[in-house]
């Protein structure tokens, strides 16, 4: 630990700042100085002044001098803003959360430690530069933060080691799976060129059909329309015999009447009858006789 109980390098990075703002406080010494002299050079050029005259032109430099100064402040305010902010954004990348503690910066001890340090700082003779051209991260300022980073560095590490067996695997699977893809890729082409030519061979197959079921569509169309002629003929042929039949038939029954009639009006007819009606007399005789 240096002087202000801090590491070697952070005591370097505020020997670099108390640079900076020592500059910073000798320019604006400087623009102080300056405001005087204008006034001396401008408005002292007569032996006597009333008093009127010295009140206006210390009301003229005192508001000169106020510009000058609240000027300087604001920057100084911006500045260390700016410097607070680079030291909580190389924090926040460690996802650390740094704390300021306002009182401390009245307090007048530490004040004292600060001077008397920027003191010895430049009037040593034998200091020696304390550049350091590489702006390492910032370590955890609170207690107990370095173990907590180095907990932090080990447990990313572990996982560093298990994402890279991981990704080892994963490699091997893709190499694995793609090795399997190639090999799907050349079955799927080989199916596709045998589809393709079976889809060939089934068009050709589907077009023969199509025109064998073409001609026997028109040839069935075809005799369809005969049978259906045919039909009607035969229908129409039907009907004409039909009637034809009734007629024969109502002449045949004519005929067979007046045949009838001609026959019972016969000699041979009556003959007959006047036998048939002695033997059935006879045979009534003979019944009579059997039943006696």
């Amino acid at each position: 630990q240096a002087e202000l109980g801090v590491n070697e390098h952070h005591q370097n990075e505020v020997v670099s700042y108390m640079r900076f703002a020592r500059f910073k406080r000798g320019v604006c010494l400087k623009a102080v100085d300056s405001c005087f002299q204008d006034l001396k050079d401008s408005r002292l050029v007569e032996e006597t002044f009333t008093v009127d005259e010295v009140i206006d032109m210390l009301d003229g430099l005192q508001s000169v001098v106020h510009s000058e100064v609240e000027s300087e402040l604001i920057n100084t305010t911006y500045t260390n803003v700016l410097l607070l902010r680079q030291l909580f954004s190389q924090a926040e990348k460690w996802y650390l959360k740094l704390q300021t503690d306002v009182s401390d910066l009245e307090n007048r001890e530490l004040l004292d430690q600060v001077a008397e340090f920027e003191k010895s700082e430049y009037t040593s003779s034998n200091k020696k530069p304390t550049a350091d051209p590489i702006k390492p991260k910032l370590a955890p300022l609170n207690e107990g933060g370095s173990e907590l980073l180095n907990k932090t560095v080990a447990r990313l590490q572990e996982e560093n080691e298990k994402l890279k067996t991981r990704l080892r695997t994963i490699e091997t699977q893709a190499t694995a799976a793609l090795d399997e893809k190639s090999k799907l890729e050349k079955s799927l082409r080989d199916l596709q060129m045998i589809q393709g030519d079976q889809k060939n061979n089934a068009n050709q197959d589907i077009t023969e059909l199509e025109n064998k079921v073409a001609a026997l569509k028109s040839q069935f169309e075809k005799t369809l329309n005969d049978t259906t002629a045919n039909q009607k003929f035969l229908e129409e042929d039907l009907v004409t015999t039909k009637h034809d039949l009734l007629k024969v038939q109502d002449q045949l029954s004519t005929a067979e009447k007046e045949l009838e009639k001609k026959f019972q009006q016969t000699a041979a007819y009556r003959n007959m009858k006047e036998i048939l009606t002695k033997k059935n007399e006879q045979i009534k005789d003979l019944r009579r006789r059997l039943s006696k």
